[in-house]
């Protein structure tokens, strides 16, 4: 486990990223999105979970440009502030394509043919779903992502198999949009979409406050069966 630097796309620059690796040989790779909060703990936990279970996991630092190796706490409400404060500069598109850049190192990583997922939360969910529609990555996971509602224009894009979790009781993600989002995609053959009612944002948080254990512990188990089917 340790920090590596992956170059952009553009080559205009290189920012950081987590890795965990497995003891092994890798079945796969993981990309693991951030939340607003940065590549904190967490996130990090996350990675060494995947890497647990036999993945290669990396989790880039998409608020490199705003400020490098930002790690926040959502159970400190000044902190709080402040992650909101820096979603709100963050440029989606760059993040995106950061994102790419760290799917193409990843597998660069990889006996030839290997696979790589990607799983985001929060903001990353969102972000899970546009690299579902704007990347080649094999298969993606978003947990409680929002604003999923306008993004379903792109969903002619998505080539390959997406997991979205959705929490019922969101308070970033109202009934009607969560019901927009059913209407836009419930038809998709590559799109599944598990509820947990009752559920607010942030249910699956690796710690804090926020993490519902049942929940979370459900919507991961189901998480890491997509992967094992479509990843290794």
């Amino acid at each position: 486990m340790a920090w590596i630097e992956i170059d952009t796309l553009a080559g205009d620059g290189r920012f950081k990223a987590w890795l965990s690796e497995p003891s092994g040989d890798p079945r796969g790779a993981i990309v693991v999105i951030q939340e607003i909060f940065g590549v904190n703990e967490g996130i990090r936990r996350k990675c060494d979970h995947w890497a647990s279970l036999g993945y290669l996991a990396v989790a880039p630092d998409l608020f490199w440009k705003l400020k490098p190796g930002i790690e926040l706490d959502p159970d400190v409400p000044d902190q709080f502030q402040q992650a909101l404060a820096y979603m709100q500069k963050f440029n989606q598109d760059q993040g995106v394509r950061d994102i790419e850049a760290t799917i193409r190192a990843a597998r660069a990583r990889l006996p030839e043919g290997g696979k790589v997922g990607a799983v985001g939360y929060c903001l990353g969910g969102r972000l899970a779903y546009m690299t579902a529609s704007r990347t080649d990555v094999d298969a993606s996971v978003g947990y409680y992502g929002v604003g999923l509602e306008g993004l379903i224009g792109e969903k002619h894009a998505i080539a390959r198999p997406l997991l979205l979790h959705v929490a019922g009781a969101d308070h970033f993600s109202s009934p009607e949009k969560q019901r927009a989002l059913h209407e836009g995609l419930d038809d998709h053959p590559k799109v599944t979409i598990f509820d947990y009612p009752g559920e607010d944002h942030g249910f699956a948080t690796e710690m804090g406050k926020r993490r519902s254990e049942e929940a979370a512990r459900l919507a991961d188990s189901r998480t890491e069966a997509f992967f094992a089917e479509t990843i290794g």
